[in-house]
């Protein structure tokens, strides 16, 4: 039976074929058309990467550089790191040559060793540099590491916008389903510029995204792009949501040490009961500002940590050596002057301090409104008065607004900036397309070249 089954279908199949061969147009023979029917393409691409390939800063970093734009868009620091982090990194280039081998896969053993006394004391716990501590590929490697260590086909992510861009597509091509709740702006109040910490989260719409489906939230603070310092209060009700449905929660702190203002940096791992479902994610290029040396780390509990480790040793394995040695003593010098007026810990947040000062004045000038950063790199300005002004600047009919205005920005004032809807979900773009975000951590030359094109932007108006 079986075989006169498959001598039916074969027939079936053949005569379909021939069928369709009549059906084309004459000179085209059964062989070459029985290639093209059964030669079918390859998909090439993983369906996981599906609607994941457009990156703005590609766009806009290109657009800038061909305008001869002031780069005030992209967040690194264009100076150099402090001198002993430097010097540190000359150490190990020119010092023992076995630092040009392999360390240990999940960290070399001097800076899981300082990571684990330094964190383990802000965080009062007692850190095994073996079983909580995970040396990665910046921060970015951290996230993607824990990501794909965490999240399963149809697990739910909380995502707090505005969110750092990458958390999205980590989240899908983990398998997961982002699930968005915004920070809500106060009322636009005239003649006051906004502040960062206004922007809060509404308890009952953040409780009403934790589902039995809900595997983990992300929680960045500070904030990129907003600069928003999150209260005591704020992470007390996010640990006891996570608490209460058994969630994991993913912290990213890179910007751990920018807070201004005498705003403090709270880590959500140190309240009670979270150091046990808590990653807590940090950045050696954030804090030594050198983000070129691509050194990040993950801290947490082993029952968390052993599923990273298994990402990590069967993708990257290992972190270059060198830069981890350099990291580890900048972190044990700063260990030595903590607290104190010599600490890098101190002194930096202070002087960029007054750069946010500086570029807030300045962007005021043209008629920008910035929103008072209290922490990162950056902070976001409101152009809801040239939009009213000129609402129909060049474009896509569906390109929000503020993506507009910056491709106008960069070609006609000689400024970057990047867009923040791009640091929301594609739904609730349209609702905060009227904000722009600039980065404020940049050379005192650049910041003079950008008061130079704003003064420009000055006489026009005036004009």
């Amino acid at each position: 039976m079986a075989l006169g089954g498959m001598f039916r279908n074969a027939a079936a199949i053949y005569l379909h074929l021939v069928g369709s061969l009549q059906r084309k147009k004459a000179g085209a023979s059964l062989t070459q058309y029985l290639h093209q029917t059964l030669t079918m393409p390859k998909r090439l691409q993983a369906r996981r990467l599906d609607g994941l390939d457009k990156n703005p800063w590609v766009e806009f970093v290109k657009l800038a550089s061909e305008n001869d734009a002031v780069n005030l868009g992209q967040g690194f620091p264009d100076f150099p790191p402090p001198d002993f982090a430097v010097e540190a990194l000359r150490d190990a280039v020119s010092g023992n040559f076995m630092l040009n081998q392999y360390t240990k896969a999940f960290g070399y053993p001097p800076l899981t060793k300082i990571l684990a006394s330094f964190f383990g004391k802000l965080l009062g716990q007692e850190i095994d540099p073996l079983k909580n501590v995970l040396v990665t590929v910046g921060a970015y490697g951290a996230l993607f590491t824990a990501f794909q260590a965490l999240v399963d086909e149809g697990d739910e992510v909380i995502i707090i916008e505005p969110f750092f861009d990458c958390y999205e597509p980590m989240t899908l091509m983990a398998g997961g389903r982002p699930v968005f709740v915004s920070l809500k702006p106060p009322p636009t109040k005239d003649q006051e510029l906004d502040c960062s910490s206004n922007w809060q989260l509404d308890p009952t719409e953040l409780a009403s995204k934790f589902t039995s489906r809900t595997k983990a939230i992300i929680v960045n603070t500070p904030n990129n792009p907003l600069g928003k310092v999150f209260s005591k209060a704020e992470l007390e009700l996010v640990a006891s949501l996570c608490q209460q449905h058994d969630v994991v929660c993913i912290t990213d702190e890179v910007y751990q040490w920018l807070v201004y203002d005498g705003y403090q940096h709270i880590s959500i791992a140190s309240l009670p009961g979270m150091w046990e479902r808590t990653l807590t994610i940090g950045s050696a290029g954030k804090t030594f500002s050198a983000t070129g040396w691509k050194v990040g780390w993950v801290l947490g509990p082993d029952s968390l940590m052993k599923h990273l480790r298994t990402v990590h040793q069967n993708s990257l394995y290992h972190c270059p050596t060198q830069t981890q040695a350099a990291v580890a003593q900048s972190f044990q010098r700063e260990q030595l002057h903590f607290g104190q007026p010599t600490s890098y810990f101190v002194q930096f947040p202070q002087a960029v301090q007054r750069k946010r000062e500086h570029m807030t004045r300045s962007l005021e000038s043209v008629g920008l409104r910035p929103v008072i950063s209290k922490g990162s790199y950056f902070l976001i300005a409101d152009i809801s008065d040239f939009k009213s002004k000129m609402p129909d600047l060049p474009g896509a009919v569906d390109e929000p607004y503020d993506r507009r205005f910056v491709k106008w920005m960069i070609k006609n004032k000689g400024l970057m900036a990047i867009p923040v809807s791009t640091f929301y979900s594609q739904p609730h773009q349209k609702h905060f397309d009227h904000y722009i975000r600039f980065c404020f951590v940049k050379d005192e030359s650049t910041l003079q070249a950008m008061d130079k094109k704003l003064q420009e932007w000055k006489d026009e108006l005036g004009a």
